[in-house]
């Protein structure tokens, strides 16, 4: 029957998080919601629709007055206002009111895409995550983070907006390339990283499992990575403190993705991005050198990045490009460092000389 867990908001019960087999359960659990006379739109993009937007729409047809798709071009570069205006356009000549429901097929980009349009179109109307991808499964559906690139700058555009269901179908995870199944465990180890030693220690003995996707440890998995990113945005759902930890690895890791024209993946970057703040954790005296060891070997068990082997962009490009990144604070780069495996912390203070030491150990192969 899958595995399921409660999100709280401001106190209160939110939305649930399914784990589920495949998509079978996702049209009663919208019946549950008082779903029956509203329209529905299925927002995924090309490759996600290829393999899954039949098989949902003949699910979820009986349950709604209407079924409309909207299929957006694959790739972060389509992350932007210009398709947000697709989906408002898309809305209004289905004449989509604040009473129906859109529905994100896909990955990270879909689901944030779609949240952001949801958010925004006549001020509101309900959402449903169907993350399809391992990365969307782990982070992204979770927390009710919405947004859109605007010109150079990532996720500059969004809102705060939650979902009424996050349904995962482990099913859909077969389907993924074995370079983006690498890509999604970058999430879920990062959040041992920051929050629990012993989930770190559980993904690293159970590393060759996750590789052949056996059920029972996916499930469980996925399981605890939700629970973990649960607590933290239930204790901090708009970001003032404890959930910037999220971000470990994002700084530098947004800025490699950057800079790469989004050719490396963003798990890639986030990796590359984590062995930056390690590094500097490691000499700051926070993270021992074992510990930093550890970590590298970790991503290096999953076949991550732990260092660039040709790039075309010096450390001091990569540093110029963090500082436009949207957490900056006054001038400071918010910077996420480990006391230790499975406890992060929040810093301000790192000079440009830590940083650029830190970029230089993922550029020196």
């Amino acid at each position: 029957m899958g595995k399921t867990l409660t999100v709280s908001y401001e106190g209160k019960p939110c939305y649930d998080i399914e784990i589920q087999k495949d998509f079978s359960r996702l049209p009663a659990l919208l019946q549950g919601l008082g779903y029956g006379k509203n329209k529905v739109c299925i927002v995924t993009e090309e490759n996600v629709a290829a393999l899954y937007l039949k098989e949902v729409e003949e699910l979820l047809a009986p349950v709604f007055s209407s079924c409309t798709s909207f299929v957006f071009p694959a790739g972060e570069k389509n992350k932007n206002t210009d398709t947000v205006g697709k989906v408002y356009e898309h809305l209004i000549r289905h004449s989509f009111d604040r009473k129906d429901v859109l529905v994100a097929l896909g990955g990270g980009v879909t689901g944030d895409l779609a949240g952001f349009a949801a958010a925004t179109y006549l001020r509101g109307i309900d959402f449903v995550q169907a993350p399809t991808s391992l990365l969307a499964q782990t982070d992204s559906s979770i927390g009710g983070k919405t947004g859109v690139d605007f010109w150079q700058y990532k996720n500059m555009v969004g809102a705060f907006y939650m979902p009424k269901l996050v349904y995962m179908s482990l099913s859909a995870l077969h389907t993924l390339s074995e370079r983006q199944f690498i890509n999604g465990t970058a999430e879920l180890i990062k959040h041992g990283f920051i929050k629990d030693k012993g989930y770190s220690d559980f993904i690293r003995q159970h590393s060759a499992k996750i590789a052949a996707q056996e059920y029972g440890v996916m499930e469980e998995l996925i399981y605890r990575s939700c629970q973990i990113k649960r607590g933290v945005v239930e204790r901090d759902p708009k970001e003032k403190g404890e959930r910037a930890l999220l971000n470990f690895g994002h700084t530098v890791g947004h800025a490699v993705e950057k800079l790469s024209g989004f050719s490396l993946y963003h798990g890639e970057c986030v990796a590359l991005g984590m062995v930056c703040a390690g590094y500097i954790s490691w000499k700051r005296g926070s993270l021992s050198e074992e510990q930093f060891g550890d970590l590298q070997e970790t991503l290096r068990s999953f076949g991550l990045p732990v260092a660039l082997e040709s790039f075309s962009h010096t450390a001091e490009e990569i540093l110029a490009t963090t500082k436009l990144d949207k957490k900056m604070e006054s001038g400071k780069i918010k910077f996420i460092l480990l006391n230790g495996l499975g406890e992060a912390y929040i810093t301000k203070d790192l000079s440009d000389e830590e940083i650029l030491a830190g970029i230089r150990q993922i550029l020196k192969a």
